[in-house]
């Protein structure tokens, strides 16, 4: 299991994600405006091998009229992942691990191999800020959908409060998040459907 290490990021992660988020094609704040993060949620699952942090994070920005939620899967690593300089998020100094890349999980294989153990489960989510322990407000539904080949990956990076899934149709992670308000919603942070759905 990951350990979570108390400690400091020097840039942290909101700060990081401020720099890129706006050069991202799913962005939806204004151009020329900063975004202003909070973070509100999220869960991570265990690199089996030990050496990637695998991060689902959660962001609202409140710099436009109405909050925006976003999901950012985030890896760390402790030295750069060759070929993937554009999924590069930032650097970042750790406390305890020394320098940190942060990069895109949905270019990383380490994100993305686990985050299709967890739609067989094999995999189980673990709270965000907790040592080894899982998080049980995080599930996959629609698991009558045969999880073999042909199937397509898809991360949702706008999260919007939704219904269940239909599941002869497609599996779906669905998670809970803080909203402004103090409330909290759910909805889908990634689906698996087959190719012809």
């Amino acid at each position: 299991m990951a350990v979570i290490h108390r400690t400091t990021m020097s840039p942290g992660k909101l700060e990081l994600l401020a720099s890129w988020l706006p050069a991202q094609p799913w962005y939806t704040g204004q151009p020329g405006r900063a975004p202003e993060l909070t973070k509100a949620g999220g869960f991570r699952l265990d690199d089996p091998e030990g050496e990637v942090g695998i991060e689902f994070m959660v962001v609202t920005d409140t710099s436009g009229g109405s909050p925006v939620t976003y999901h950012v899967p985030l890896t760390y690593r402790g030295a750069p992942l060759e070929g993937a300089e554009r999924a590069l998020v930032g650097t970042s100094e750790h406390g305890v691990l020394g320098r940190r890349w942060a990069y895109d999980g949905t270019q990383d294989p380490v994100l993305l191999a686990q985050l299709r153990a967890l739609f067989r489960g094999e995999a189980v989510p673990q709270a965000q800020s907790a040592s080894d322990t899982p998080d049980p407000t995080v599930a996959v539904e629609g698991t009558d959908l045969p999880l073999d080949t042909g199937l397509t990956l898809t991360v949702i990076r706008v999260l919007r409060p939704e219904p269940p899934a239909a599941p002869d149709t497609h599996a779906r992670v669905t998670a809970t998040w803080h909203t402004p308000d103090g409330g909290s919603a759910r909805g889908t942070f990634a689906v698996l459907r087959r190719a012809d759905a």
